[in-house]
C-alpha cells in the first residue's frame, strides 16, 4: 500500500524578512524616481544619469512645452475676457488677405500673432526663423472658448501648411525662444481673415 506524498507546508514570511523586503523596495523605487522618473519627466537630474542617457533633454523639452502652453493658454484667457472690438458680424465676411509679418523674439522671450477668422475659414501659412529655433503653439481661442490647440513643437526652424479655423474666433501662433540670441520669425500668411493682430 503507497503511502501518499505529504502535502508541504509553508511558512509565512517573518516580520523581519518582510520589513528587509520592503526596504529594498523603497530603495530601489527611490533609485528610480531620481535617475529616471525626474529626469524624464522634470528634467531634474541631481545624480547627472539623467544626462548621460538622454533623459535630461527629454524632461527639459517636457516642462518648455507645459510652460508655453500654460503662457498661451494665459494670453487666451486675457483675450476672452476682454471686450472684442471686432463685430461679430463683421467676422462672417471675411475678405482674402495677405500679409508678411516679422517678430523679434529676445532670448526666453515668447510672442504671439492672432488672425480674426470665422468659423471653417482657411489660411495658408508659413513661417521660419532668421536663424536658431523656436518653440511654438498654434492655437485659437474666442469669448467662449478658452483654448483650442491645432499643433505644437519645439526646436523648430519653420512650418507651413493651411489652418482652418474651427470656430468663429482668434487663430494663430505664440513662439518662444529658448536660445541665447535674438530670432527675428518671418510670418506669411494669406486667406479668409478679417485682421492681423499682436499680442503681447
Amino acid at each position: 500500500m503507497s503511502v501518499p506524498n505529504p502535502i508541504p507546508v509553508f511558512e509565512p514570511p517573518s516580520v523581519r524578512r518582510l520589513m528587509r523586503s520592503t526596504a529594498i523596495a523603497a530603495m530601489v523605487a527611490a533609485v528610480i524616481l531620481v535617475t529616471i522618473v525626474l529626469p524624464a519627466e522634470y528634467g531634474v537630474d541631481p545624480t547627472g544619469i539623467g544626462r548621460i542617457i538622454g533623459l535630461k533633454e527629454m524632461g527639459e523639452i517636457k516642462m518648455q512645452l507645459a510652460e508655453d502652453a500654460r503662457a498661451a493658454e494665459a494670453v487666451a484667457v486675457v483675450r476672452a475676457a476682454a471686450p472684442d472690438a471686432t463685430p461679430a458680424t463683421a467676422m462672417t465676411t471675411a475678405t482674402p488677405k495677405s500679409d508678411v509679418t516679422e517678430v523679434t523674439l529676445l532670448p526666453s522671450q515668447g510672442k504671439e500673432i492672432k488672425l480674426a477668422m470665422p468659423k471653417d475659414a482657411r489660411v495658408s501659412f508659413s513661417w521660419a526663423t532668421n536663424r536658431g529655433v523656436v518653440n511654438y503653439d498654434t492655437h485659437g481661442d474666442s469669448p467662449t472658448i478658452k483654448y483650442h490647440g491645432y499643433s505644437k513643437g519645439t526646436g523648430t526652424k519653420a512650418d507651413s501648411g493651411l489652418l482652418t479655423a474651427a470656430f468663429e474666433g482668434q487663430h494663430g501662433w505664440f513662439w518662444r525662444n529658448r536660445g541665447r540670441d535674438t530670432v527675428v520669425v518671418t510670418l506669411r500668411t494669406s486667406g479668409d481673415y478679417t485682421e492681423l493682430k499682436r499680442l503681447p
